[in-house]
């Protein structure tokens, strides 16, 4: 397939590398032009806008990080909604507000494209070696079309349904209780270390006993380490999809008081100075209000 690639942050350099791994036809663009250079030496083409990254795409994947950074490439002279052929697919993998998914939805219908929201669950480093998940919310016809890549980006596909804002629903709800686990773990650990017990030990039982999940193992293990320079998702972009869900939440009458201690944290490490660490470092803002060093 004749690909088209917006976006090239850790994870999106990882989803482009693997697109470009099976063989398809990549064109890649970022406003940093030195984000493209490892994908250019593995075989890609580089292009210089955006309207050039569209020209007779296929499909155009945009890997980005927020709502503004999309509305910035999406519209406009020259911009993806008047570059982008009729009939091809816009696949938006970043987690992206359900109005604004609405929105790009409308008016990629008005100009005879395709929305198709597919964001991501898992890591950069996962995302490199295609052991993301991928939600998926489009026509039918579109997600079809769009399974080839989706096979070579995750090892699984979720099919959130026919509306693109359903996966972007999903993926808001999914980052909203990854949130909360990552603060229960924080709260977990300083805790027990009031009694002496070390985070490596709480860890082990967490891990091997009742919570398992990988939520549990690979935060579980970044908090007792304090590995919080291993960047995964960084606290400014936790903050803004604790918004999100609490944004959703608000507009369809749903509470969530989770979701506001979890804002809380963030909102106390970005303050702290810790903004572009791991989101995991909300457990160091747990220990600060435990008086833990």
């Amino acid at each position: 397939m004749k690909i088209g690639f917006i976006g090239l942050g850790r994870m999106g350099q990882g989803i482009a590398g693997r697109v470009l791994g099976a063989g398809h036809e990549l064109l890649v663009y970022n406003r940093t032009p030195e984000k493209a250079a490892a994908l250019a030496q593995a075989g890609a083409t580089t292009a210089t806008s955006v309207a050039a990254a569209c020209a007779g795409r296929e499909v155009v994947i945009t890997m980005l990080a927020d709502d503004r950074a999309l509305e910035q490439i999406a519209y406009g002279d020259g911009a993806l909604l008047k570059s982008l052929p009729k009939g091809a697919i816009h696949m938006a993998m970043g987690t992206h507000s359900v109005d604004f998914i609405r929105t790009l939805t409308a008016a990629h219908t008005q100009a005879g494209q395709i929305l198709v929201s597919a964001p991501v669950l898992g890591r950069p480093d996962m995302a490199a070696v295609g052991q993301v998940a991928v939600v998926a919310g489009g026509p039918a016809s579109a997600l079809e079309r769009c399974r080839v890549l989706f096979d070579v980006i995750g090892r699984r596909t979720f099919m959130a349904g026919e509306e693109p804002v359903s996966a972007a629903a999903i993926k808001i709800t999914n980052n909203f209780v990854l949130g909360c686990a990552i603060e229960v773990i924080g709260e977990a650990y300083s805790l027990v270390r009031k009694y002496g017990v070390t985070p490596d030990a709480m860890y082990e039982v967490l891990t091997e006993g009742l919570f398992g999940a990988p939520a549990y193992k690979v935060y579980g293990k970044i908090i007792a380490d304090q590995a919080y320079d291993k960047v995964g998702v960084t606290a400014a972009l936790g903050l803004k999809d604790a918004n999100l869900a609490l944004a959703a939440a608000g507009a369809a009458g749903v509470p969530l008081p989770s979701a506001n201690v979890l804002r809380d944290r963030l909102l106390g490490a970005i303050a702290h100075g810790d903004g572009e660490r791991d989101w995991a470092v909300i457990a160091r803002e747990q220990a600060r209000a435990s008086g833990l060093e």
